[in-house]
């Protein structure tokens, strides 16, 4: 939901002017395309991410794709430790932007988390604020009818992203999509021939990203056996542990794996 105008005089527009009309249009759309063409393929996707922090009116960008369970997911790639943060902070308390856009399958343009948009997920949009961000638009990743991840921006002022900015932010997103199906292709092609090499690569990129989250799984699957109760009440367990002591469900399940999580009523 967007909600009033964007800043004037922003931060990056104070430090280098942007480009306007069908010349930025072009150059955004040149960079896209030179960043689809990299021969290292797994590294496509992280490109393209920087095209949208280096040529649109945001401040950072993350890649987060969908795990197994409609509960996990795996940050690929973040521009800076903010956005990581709020990929992090999601995943931590179950809500947010980038979850309701996959559930969704529509962009979710939060252009103020102090103002109209607070409410729509007040835990998420007060961390959000205490790590100085104002603004978040994320995009789902996939098709009309499964979302494989999403794209998310921030912007440190609030204020909606312009018509163009937005135009351009879809464009992105469509191109991340194919180059993340470009790489499941060439891991599928790999494991059929069982032939390593440079093929190897993206497989491992995609191993890697779901295995960020491993600890959670772990740590879940602990609580299941300790608590005597189902998956998705151990993840919360596990969610309201982290939130109250102010951590990261990651940071919590280490501390499960390491037995010195408390979980007795």
């Amino acid at each position: 939901m967007e909600s009033g105008p964007p800043e004037e005089g922003g931060e990056r527009d104070a430090e280098q002017p942007r480009e306007s009309g069908t010349g930025h249009d072009r150059r955004f759309t040149e960079v896209l395309a030179a960043a689809l063409d990299s021969a290292d393929l797994a590294s496509v996707p992280a490109r393209l991410c920087q095209v949208c922090v280096d040529l649109l009116d945001v401040t950072g960008a993350s890649v987060s794709l969908v795990g197994d369970t409609p509960d996990a997911g795996a940050l690929w790639w973040s521009s800076d430790p903010v956005a990581a943060g709020l990929a992090e902070a999601q995943y931590s308390l179950g809500d947010g932007p980038c979850r309701t856009a996959r559930e969704l399958l529509a962009p979710v343009l939060a252009a103020d988390l102090t103002g109209a948009d607070a409410g729509r997920w007040p835990v998420f949009a007060q961390r959000a604020v205490e790590m100085g961000v104002r603004a978040v638009f994320s995009l789902p990743l996939g098709s009309d009818v499964v979302a494989i991840g999403s794209l998310d921006l921030y912007r440190r002022g609030p204020g909606p992203l312009s018509r163009q900015d937005t135009a351009r932010a879809f464009t992105a997103s469509d191109a991340i999509t194919a180059a993340l199906i470009r790489i499941q292709s060439h891991t599928e092609t790999d494991d059929g021939d069982g032939d390593g090499g440079d093929q190897d690569e993206p497989a491992s990129w995609l191993n890697g990203a779901e295995s960020d989250h491993h600890e959670v799984h772990y740590a879940t699957g602990m609580l299941m056996v300790r608590l005597g109760v189902g998956p998705q009440h151990a993840l919360a367990r596990l969610r309201a542990y982290a939130f109250a002591r102010g951590r990261t469900v990651t940071e919590a399940a280490r501390d499960v794996l390491a037995r010195r999580a408390d979980f007795d009523e």
